[in-house]
């Protein structure tokens, strides 16, 4: 029954707001879209305690620093965009551009000025990240990214994509890890739970650090801390995650003796 409900609940939300924020796209800048975008944002995480049952639990937020700062986060649910988005006054965020196809949503995530990119990576996809993420910098704005790219299943990981370290290069910004045991109770595929899901902000990474040191610094904490995260809230002992390959790199062909390198 609180399936159901919450279901119901998320529908009717995302189709009223959807349509607001169309027409939100409108009016002149993003002010207006914004503002009826955190309302939804809002409203789902109500939902989410009211019809679900689960509670949020956010920590670390005396750690975040002052200023822009980059949000890199694990992604295990599809209600983790929320729970964060819903963290913030002013919050630009990457996503890849499954979303952008969808009716009305592209002109909604264009206005609020999303960081789309290609979901398959590649040049492309770095190229888009760069200029789009570069806009928002440009405006002071935090950015929230998941850098598997994709939602990992509880006990699993992605690699680690490098995006999140070009946009630490270039703007020069410290990232902020994130992790998080929602997919405990709002799973990718299977019914919802009630309980108090944790959302951990971690001790930001300071800026200067090359590419290789950072990605492993990166993954390190944010999967340790969720390893935690979800052990603490099962009762069972801490389990390293294990990494998997990513949706595109599984539906790739197996390469074979004969094929070309």
């Amino acid at each position: 029954m609180r399936n159901f409900a919450f279901a119901v609940a998320y529908w009717a939300l995302s189709i009223f707001y959807g349509l607001g924020a169309a027409f939100g796209a409108l009016w002149p800048g993003r002010n207006v879209t914004a503002w009826i975008i955190r309302r939804y944002v809002r409203r789902m995480v109500q939902a989410m305690r009211f019809f679900a049952g689960i509670k949020l639990d956010v920590r670390g937020r005396e750690r975040l620093p002052q200023g822009a700062f980059i949000v890199a986060s694990k992604h295990q649910s599809w209600g983790d965009g929320f729970a964060t988005y819903d963290q913030f006054d002013d919050l630009a965020f990457v996503t890849g551009d499954h979303l952008e196809k969808l009716p009305l949503l592209g002109t909604v995530l264009k206005k609020l000025g999303a960081i789309v990119v290609n979901s398959c990576g590649g040049q492309e996809a770095r190229d888009a990240l760069k200029h789009r993420a570069a806009d928002a910098h440009k405006e002071g704005r935090k950015i929230l990214i998941f850098p598997e790219g994709a939602l990992a299943n509880i006990g699993e990981k992605y690699r680690y994509r490098s995006g999140v370290w070009h946009m630490y290069r270039d703007f020069d910004l410290p990232v902020v890890p994130l992790a998080t045991n929602l997919g405990l109770f709002w799973p990718r595929f299977t019914a919802k739970k009630p309980g108090t899901a944790t959302l951990e902000f971690l001790d930001p990474i300071p800026t200067g650090l090359e590419k290789d040191e950072f990605l492993a610094r990166l993954e390190g904490v944010v999967e340790a801390k969720t390893a935690e995260l979800v052990a603490a809230a099962t009762g069972r002992p801490v389990t390293p995650a294990v990494l998997v390959p990513s949706p595109e790199e599984a539906a790739k062909p197996a390469r074979t003796a004969h094929s070309p390198k």
